[in-house]
């Protein structure tokens, strides 16, 4: 979970980049008048029955992203738990459940993502 919160959290510095891509991170804040930095694009894929990141953290980072009037997308995963990138992590949601797509259609999303930023 942590790296995908650490892309966020470097947009949320301010930094001179054209866009992060986070996976099954937490997309809370621990300030978020940060949002206000973020000068790249967002895209972040998430589990939707993730247990470590609860609702109110998804509506807040949702909430975050408009006022910031970031350019940021939120892909969520029906059915998918924190690893959903991880085939190992199996069907019991309680330890990940699997993505409910083709296993391409992740790393498709972002690929798609950066072939718009990069252009």
């Amino acid at each position: 979970m942590l790296c995908g919160t650490t892309v966020i959290e470097l947009a949320r510095s301010g930094a001179d980049i054209s866009g992060v891509v986070s996976f099954h991170g937490a997309l809370d804040s621990p300030k978020p008048e940060d949002g206000k930095n973020i000068r790249c694009r967002v895209l972040a894929l998430h589990g939707a029955d993730d247990p470590f990141v609860p609702a109110k953290d998804v509506a807040a980072f949702e909430d975050e992203m408009r006022l910031a009037k970031v350019d940021w997308q939120l892909l969520k995963f029906g059915g998918a738990s924190t690893p959903f990138t991880e085939k190992a992590a199996g069907d019991d949601n309680s330890k990940g459940a699997p993505i409910m797509r083709k296993p391409t259609d992740v790393p498709g999303d972002m690929q798609r993502f950066f072939a718009e930023i990069f252009h």
